[in-house]
């Protein structure tokens, strides 16, 4: 893998953020994504892009990056210690969506390329990436959907893909002081570069290009439903939950902070702009505000698929 591969990887995740842009705006005729491009001293930089304050759109962000550092940060090396002390590039579009409507769930996909560099080492090289929803009120039909398409990103390249990353999703965005999903799950995938670079590369694409083939048909059927304080209120208090992971968990999140490579406003763009903590705050037992938790955070296996030992165990 050399400059070549890492050129066509750029190129592909540049388009994708122009083809996720457009998509979205579709929903936002008289709103339009504002574009903040940066560069780093030492040849990184990226293009963020925000959008706010829209007739459907509350905010969102789909941010390219490409950034460098002389050493890895401890939150890239903590499964790979045989890294520690080597350079690294990464590149990768990461976005999140806040819809203003209680009823059209929130969205977040990212997709990336790692290289490491060490002395007396080949470069190691590795995708990742996924995308996963969080509703605040939950419709059965838009949770099978998701997943059907994530299901279908993922079978050209071997039945077991899905499974895998399914549970890895659900493993992964799960906010344990909280006993909680953050939402209905999708795919997540780390550390991936069994299938040899070109094919590897061909997953992440698979990923990238099936995000909006995934939500933009869920944002279209609730962007009109009517609400009214209530849902708001119950939407804000869930984002709360929200920015709990990014902030505590997610290991995207701690690796621009702690790498010193990414760009802070950037990183903290997928943060709502609304959110709210009530002390003690809890859904009426028995309401359409517990179903989420008791009925659609649950994990549940949306495609009614039987499930294998293997994809259980293996994350």
């Amino acid at each position: 893998m050399g400059a070549k591969e890492i050129a066509d990887v750029k190129a592909f995740l540049m388009d994708l953020q122009d083809r996720i842009c457009a998509s979205l705006e579709m929903f936002e005729p008289q709103t339009r994504f504002q574009e903040d491009a940066w560069e780093r001293e030492n040849g990184g930089g990226g293009r963020t892009r925000v959008i706010a304050d829209g007739e459907v759109i509350e905010k969102g962000g789909v941010n390219f990056s490409h950034v460098m550092g002389s050493q890895l940060p401890p939150s890239a090396t903590a499964a790979r210690p045989e890294l520690a002390g080597g350079s690294f590039e990464a590149m990768g579009v990461s976005l999140v969506i806040h819809p203003k409507n209680p009823y059209a769930p929130t969205s977040h996909a990212n997709v990336r390329l790692f290289v490491v560099h060490k002395e007396g080492m080949d470069p190691v090289w590795w995708f990742g990436g996924g995308f996963d929803l969080t509703p605040y009120y939950g419709f059965d039909e838009d949770c099978t959907q998701w997943h059907q398409t994530a299901l279908e990103a993922c079978e050209p390249f071997g039945d077991q893909y899905y499974d895998k990353f399914k549970d890895w999703c659900d493993e992964y965005f799960y906010l344990k002081h909280r006993g909680e999903p953050r939402g209905i799950g999708g795919l997540f995938f780390d550390d991936f570069s069994e299938l040899g670079f070109e094919q590897s590369f061909g997953l992440m694409r698979s990923v990238g290009d099936s995000f909006m083939k995934a939500y933009h048909p869920i944002l279209a059927k609730r962007l009109d439903t009517p609400y009214g304080e209530r849902e708001r209120d119950f939407q804000l208090h869930r984002r709360g939950r929200y920015v709990e992971f990014n902030l505590v968990f997610d290991r995207g999140t701690h690796f621009g902070l702690q790498s010193g490579a990414g760009r802070t406003e950037s990183i903290l763009m997928s943060l709502p702009p609304e959110v709210k903590w009530s002390y003690g705050y809890d859904a009426q037992a028995g309401s359409e505000e517990a179903k989420l938790t008791d009925y659609y955070l649950t994990g549940r296996n949306w495609l009614n698929r039987p499930v294998t030992d293997k994809a259980e165990g293996e994350v």
